[in-house]
């Protein structure tokens, strides 16, 4: 991909901003007005969340069960874009232990973590920008990216090398992932009539792209003023979450609201993003979201990132293409697709959008 080699200014660890006391933020970080998170923010507990759908029913023997259960994703996808999974067959320890050693890597010393620091070239490694536009309004995060699929990308000298046990428990949990994203993908390819494997054909078969983003949201003396992610829509085809469960900050758009996901035990938080709304001509549609940061607390979350191969054209299925409804999109690599946000960083629905046909 053609994307510059350094950042266009100094960086700037949130973390040390936080940890030196300000009472203030600085300029760059407050977001304008119409931006802040308590604008038309729906952040009462007893309102409505994403839906939390139990997969046990896939893996069941009875098919009435299992019909209920891909009906519920279904809806999901449909109506929210976004769904909670419990019962997934991810190891609830894994899970637990995953969120743990990469809180222990975010509190090493400064010089530890600098040995990543990472560059808009690839993102791989500790950073605290997305985006390279001069003089952009940064947001409130730190977090590391690592590549873990296809196995040509994947350095474990690009990853932390302590705590000792990281890599070990990045490997299962990736591992153990990507089994998940890979029934996923069958549900949702079945849900819209095609064939359970067409989804996971088109993304490239076993050869496909996976990726890590750890973020690391530090204590924010002005929480109303700035956020910890910006609205955006995530750009490649699905992403599971595992949140702090401890610390709510993800926030879902429906409608003109803005929803605070309030995350369940043990559980994922899954979300289309704009590849398989490519793909699907628009029948599930990938939905903005964005976190918000709080003063008392810091927050941690496990974003992993289920894309096509890098180099192949995706394009809508031949299959729900109709007169009534023809192609929405052009056809596009991944490659293509993905250097507009690591140009100009998180831009709402602007980059899928901007592709429609008229």
């Amino acid at each position: 991909m053609n994307c510059t080699q350094d950042w266009p200014e100094p960086i700037v660890r949130v973390q040390s901003l936080s940890n030196s006391g300000l009472k203030s933020i600085p300029d760059r970080y407050i977001k304008p007005p119409t931006q802040r998170p308590l604008k038309n923010s729906n952040n009462s507990p007893n309102k409505m969340n994403i839906p939390l759908i139990d997969l046990g029913g896939l893996f069941a023997d009875d098919s009435t069960l299992r019909a209920t259960t891909l009906s519920q994703i279904s809806d999901a996808c449909r109506e929210w874009g976004f769904f909670q999974v419990v019962n997934h067959g991810v190891r609830p320890e894994l899970m637990d232990c995953a969120r743990k050693v990469w809180r222990q890597f975010f509190h090493q010393p400064m010089e530890v973590k600098q040995a990543y620091a990472n560059s808009p070239k690839t993102y791989e490694g500790y950073g605290s920008r997305l985006g390279i536009k001069s003089g952009a309004i940064l947001d409130w995060s730190d977090y590391y990216y690592l590549h873990y699929l296809p196995g040509c990308l994947k350095d474990h000298k690009k990853w932390p090398a302590h705590p000792a046990s990281l890599r070990e428990v990045i490997d299962e949990y990736s591992k153990q992932v990507v089994e998940l994203c890979g029934t996923l993908m069958e549900a949702l390819s079945i849900n819209v009539g095609l064939e359970k494997d067409y989804l996971q054909s088109a993304f490239g078969g076993d050869d496909i792209g996976a990726c890590l983003r750890v973020n690391f949201y530090p204590k924010c003396p002005q929480p109303d003023l700035t956020l910890g992610l910006s609205s955006h829509s995530d750009p490649g085809g699905l992403t599971l979450l595992l949140p702090d469960e401890h610390v709510s900050g993800l926030q879902v758009r429906k409608d003109e609201d803005w929803i605070t996901v309030k995350p369940a035990s043990h559980a994922f938080i899954v979300n289309i993003g704009d590849q398989i709304q490519v793909l699907t001509n628009a029948i599930y549609k990938s939905v903005e979201h964005r976190v918000i940061v709080n003063s008392d607390q810091e927050r941690v979350s496990l974003a992993f990132f289920y894309n096509p191969k890098s180099d192949l054209r995706i394009q809508p299925s031949k299959e729900l293409v109709t007169p009534e409804k023809p192609a929405l999109y052009p056809s596009m690599t991944f490659d293509q697709y993905r250097l507009y946000i690591r140009m100009k960083g998180p831009q709402g629905k602007s980059q899928v959008e901007s592709l429609k046909s008229p």
